[in-house]
C-alpha cells in the first residue's frame, strides 16, 4: 500500500509500533425466521487501520456497498477478507476508502465470523501522511487514535459513519 502512495515500502509497517493495537471480535449470528427486518450487523466502516476477517465457510452474509448497491462477499474457503478501515483512510489523505459493509442474517443457518482489527497506538495523532499534501492535496483529517475510537461508539449508535464526520 505503501509503494502505490509512492512511499518507503516499511511506512506503514514502521506506524504499527509496540503500543499499537489489535482487538479480535468473534460473532454469532443465529438463524432468523425475518431476514428482511433484521441486520446482523449495520452498515458501517471499520475503526481500525487494516481488518482482517475470516468468515463462515458454509453461510454467507457479509456484504459490501458501491455505488449504492449492495453485494455479497463470496464465500472462498480458508480464504481472509481484508478490509481498508478509517484510519488507512486518513492517513492516505483519502487515497485508500474505509469499506462501508454489514452483515445480514440467514434464515435457516447460524454463521460464525473472526474479525482481527489492526490499529495505531492510542495516543498517537491520526493524521495524513505529509509527503501525501501540498497545496493542491491539503490535509483532509486529524484526531488523536483515543478520542476517534470514542467518537467511533457514539456515532456507530446513530448510524452515520465516523470519517464523515472527521473532515476538515
Amino acid at each position: 500500500m505503501a509503494k502505490l502512495l509512492n512511499l518507503d515500502e516499511e511506512y506503514f509497517t514502521n506506524k504499527f509500533a509496540d503500543t499499537s493495537y489489535t482487538l479480535v471480535g468473534f460473532n454469532y449470528y443465529p438463524p432468523c425466521p425475518k431476514p428482511d427486518h433484521v441486520f446482523g450487523l449495520r452498515p458501517h466502516t471499520d475503526g481500525s487501520a487494516i481488518t482482517v476477517n475470516f468468515i463462515d465457510a458454509d453461510v454467507s452474509g457479509l456484504q459490501f456497498e458501491k455505488n449504492s448497491t449492495w453485494y455479497n462477499v463470496p464465500i472462498v474457503p480458508t480464504a481472509l477478507v481484508v478490509n481498508i478501515g478509517d484510519v488507512m483512510e486518513i492517513l492516505s489523505n483519502g487515497f485508500f476508502k474505509s469499506l462501508m459493509h454489514r452483515v445480514v442474517t440467514n434464515t435457516e443457518k447460524e454463521r460464525l465470523s473472526l474479525a482481527m482489527f489492526y490499529s495505531l497506538d492510542m495516543e498517537m495523532d491520526i493524521e495524513p501522511v505529509p509527503d501525501l499534501l501540498d497545496d493542491k492535496r491539503p490535509p483532509r483529517y486529524k484526531i488523536k487514535n483515543k478520542d476517534y475510537i470514542a467518537k467511533q461508539t457514539y456515532i456507530f449508535a446513530t448510524g452515520k459513519q465516523t470519517i464523515d464526520t472527521l473532515k476538515i
